[in-house]
């Protein structure tokens, strides 16, 4: 080939790829505007700007790792990892690093049971004791008329015990999942019971999942990681995923260690989980995006695994804004589903809008990756216009005064032996935490928060007009001493 010939054939590669590089540079564009402007929960009306760029909010929040797919127009837009896979360690985060997806696990194996539910080897109202071989439910008096089916435990309305499970650290003996059902050790957490009227009100209940992985694993009669290999992620593409349990030694090396609340590496890297169905995935960003778009595009028919008239009872919302695996919030375009995951020293979110087909996974590696996530989704919606998405809670200051604030000053019992001392100086309303002193900003007489950990607080006072206490975040309520 000549010169001129080669010029031209140069030519005529940079403009095939220019379509590309022009296509490309708006998601750069927007990936740096989401790198560069997280937003925090709480902001203040007229005060300064507080957004913060993604690598200072990693070290805030002790998150050594991190994991993003975003999805646009019903596809992955784009996918990225952030940071290490283990404090101290040089392995960076990538797509394919793996993280547990807690109990977004409950989800995927929820769509597992919807599939054997359309090829009739379940029912969905039906009693799951008629299929449990293992193990059954033990029965009693609410049980009587109502029955446990996998339309509620699914729903979390089958009236089934235990919240969620804290895992088996590295030294811990691993129960047989017949014994997490019974509560017998080396099981850690209470048997698995019915103590609310199936089908009367809704309770999250990661026990409920557990009972489904048993009903699952008798009637495929195989293993649930081989159940949920072949009924879901191999179906959907993920191939970088597994509900082994532990953690396959071929996998541990290159899989996201778990942290704690400071950032340091829990013993033994992660904890084990026997759970499987309600907290055993090991997954990535993008098989949880694959996933997403599968639950979307059934409800229009266009599936791999579920039939659409299964996958719009899976997105119908029922009691607690739930529907069958997911949780459903918004209306009209603003429709979304999703799940958020807690395992020790990890954090995910996952969510997606029914009709735009845009949401977004964030995995992480730490007990303070919830509020990371949290910020990033909240930067997410901004760039991409999220519809009914909400935003920072802005907060406009009150003028309060002196008087008032030394009403408050005092010591407060957050729990037996936790005790917070509250001071008034200078006009201002002062938290003194161990070693900490934390200003609370007024947004009323009685309410207060503060921007740092975004804590708000209520005063609560008793018939005599004397403060009795306060409520921190709405939950915790805390006794004056």
């Amino acid at each position: 080939m000549n010169h001129r010939s080669s010029l031209l054939a140069l030519v005529a590669g940079l403009g095939m790829l220019l379509p590309v590089l022009q296509a490309q540079a708006p998601v750069d564009q927007r990936i740096a505007r989401i790198e560069g402007r997280l937003v925090p929960g709480i902001v203040v009306k007229g005060g300064p700007d507080r957004t913060m760029p993604l690598a200072d909010r990693m070290r805030f929040h002790h998150t050594p790792g991190m994991s993003i797919a975003v999805l646009n127009g019903g596809a992955i837009e784009w996918a990225r990892g952030y940071g290490v896979l283990e404090a101290g360690g040089t392995e960076p985060v990538t797509p394919h690093t793996r993280f547990q997806a807690a109990s977004i696990s409950k989800p995927v194996a929820a769509l597992a049971a919807l599939r054997l539910v359309a090829e009739g080897r379940l029912s969905l109202d039906e009693d799951v004791n008629a299929k449990l071989v293992s193990w059954k439910i033990p029965g009693n008096e609410l049980t009587a008329e109502e029955k446990v089916t996998v339309r509620r435990i699914l729903s979390h309305t089958a009236g089934l015990t235990v919240h969620g499970f804290p895992g088996y650290g590295s030294s811990a003996a691993v129960p047989s999942l017949v014994q997490v059902l019974d509560g017998v050790k080396p099981a850690n957490t209470a048997p698995i019971r019915v103590d609310i009227t199936p089908g009367s009100q809704w309770r999250y209940s990661g026990g409920g999942y557990t009972v489904l992985q048993q009903l699952l694993v008798d009637v495929a009669r195989k293993p649930f990681p081989d159940v949920m290999r072949e009924a879901v992620l191999q179906p959907l593409g993920m191939n970088d995923s597994t509900y082994e349990q532990p953690l396959p030694d071929a996998l541990r090396s290159t899989a996201a260690a778990a942290h704690d609340a400071t950032g340091q590496p829990i013993p033994g890297r992660y904890h084990t989980y026997p759970e499987m169905a309600a907290a055993g995935l090991w997954t990535t960003a993008s098989d949880l995006a694959k996933f997403v778009i599968e639950v979307r595009q059934a409800v229009t028919g266009k599936t791999r695994v579920l039939p659409g008239a299964i996958a719009n009872e899976m997105l119908t919302a029922g009691k607690g804004s739930w529907g069958l695996g997911l949780s459903i919030e918004g209306t009209g375009p603003g429709t979304r589903f999703g799940h958020g995951g807690s395992n020790a020293g990890f954090r995910c979110q996952m969510l997606a809008y029914l009709e735009s087909g845009q949401g977004a996974v964030v995995m992480t590696n730490a007990d303070g990756g919830g509020r990371l996530a949290a910020e990033l989704l909240r930067a997410i919606a901004a760039e991409y216009g999220w519809p009914g998405y909400p935003g920072a809670r802005e907060k406009t200051l009150a003028l309060v005064a002196p008087a008032v604030l030394e009403a408050y000053a005092g010591r407060y019992e957050l729990r037996p032996g936790r005790i917070i001392t509250l001071k008034a100086a200078e006009g201002k309303l002062i938290l003194v935490d161990r070693d900490q002193s934390i200003e609370l900003l007024p947004e009323s007489t009685t309410k207060f928060f503060e921007l740092t950990e975004e804590t708000e607080v209520e005063f609560l006072k008793g018939p005599d007009g004397t403060v009795s206490g306060m409520l921190v975040n709405g939950q915790i309520k805390a006794k004056r001493l």
